[in-house]
């Protein structure tokens, strides 16, 4: 199984908050998906990504596709969970 398959599957299943088994099989099986994902993760191979990724800077441009920031109607909000305490704080703007 191709490493760039792979990620893309990877990659694909977390953008879109899916389960492993929901994968599309173009990518390959749901356990090699995330087999690769916990032993890439614990080997910190995103977390180098990620830091490549901030060494580029901040993008010129930023857009927002109204379909991206879609929650399940059960979904809790990150606020209500303290999960970003350092935004708790701050006044709400609606």
């Amino acid at each position: 199984m191709h490493d760039r398959r792979v990620l893309r599957g990877i990659i694909y299943v977390i953008r879109r908050g899916q389960q492993w088994r929901d994968a599309p099989t173009a990518y390959g099986p749901q356990k090699t998906l995330y087999n690769r994902f916990v032993c890439w993760s614990r080997m910190g191979v995103f977390d180098r990504i990620a830091a490549l990724a901030a060494e580029a800077g901040p993008p010129e441009r930023l857009m927002i596709d109204s379909t991206h920031p879609k929650a399940h109607r059960t979904a809790a909000s990150p606020l209500e969970k303290e999960l970003f305490s350092a935004f708790s704080a701050a006044p709400w703007v609606g």
